[in-house]
């Protein structure tokens, strides 16, 4: 039997149900039938929201990044020295990694062959998380980089760098011989180190 649904209920768990199946099952095995079956509703209940799977995935994208949006954007206005907020940033990065693998997995880790491609828009709203990764390099070392071109790449660096930190251990390949706080410490002390002893660029 369906249960009734409000507008907002109904697209939050849709959107909570195709999380779980998604990093579950994959993307090729995920459907809008399968998907109404789980959330108790109609297909075409589903389809009233969400043209088709694709729209899907880039909804639960969308919400991922802006979640983590939010939180980066909270610690950037920290009180403190910019080596200190960044050092924030990269632990705040971690943990929300950690704490919500099934977004970190759809938002980082998920690419499926078939997919439509991400909406511009969308992308544009997902930068703003890297927008204040690039603005806390450029205050810890502004001689090194005095144009936001060259921070962002630094930016980037900085981010395969937790990246591979949390994808590691979501995907249980860090060596159990190696304590998992002292890695993330590690890893974040050599990121930070690494931007805040930058030598101001040769000409």
């Amino acid at each position: 039997m369906q249960q009734p649904w409000t507008d907002t209920g109904l697209r939050a768990a849709t959107l909570d149900t195709t999380r779980t199946l998604l990093v579950r099952d994959g993307y090729e095995n995920l459907s809008m039938r399968k998907i109404a079956r789980q959330v108790g509703c109609s297909v075409s209940s589903i389809y009233e929201h969400f043209a088709n799977k694709d729209q899907l995935v880039h909804a639960l994208i969308d919400e991922g990044f802006q979640r983590w949006y939010e939180t980066v954007a909270e610690a950037a206005e920290t009180p403190g020295a910019p080596v200190h907020r960044l050092d924030l940033h990269c632990r705040k990065y971690v943990e929300f990694g950690l704490q919500n693998p099934e977004y970190y997995e759809i938002m980082y880790m998920h690419h499926p062959r078939w997919a439509e491609r991400f909406p511009r828009e969308l992308f544009r709203r997902a930068s703003r998380s890297m927008d204040v990764l690039t603005r806390l390099v450029q205050e810890c070392a502004p001689a090194a980089f005095p144009e936001a071109e060259k921070a962002r790449i630094h930016a980037h660096v900085v981010w395969a760098i937790l990246h591979g930190v949390v994808s590691t251990i979501i995907a249980t390949r860090l060596d159990t011989r190696i304590d998992q706080a002292a890695y993330v410490d590690s890893s974040i002390h050599f990121a930070v180190d690494a931007t805040r002893r930058m030598e101001p660029a040769r000409v």
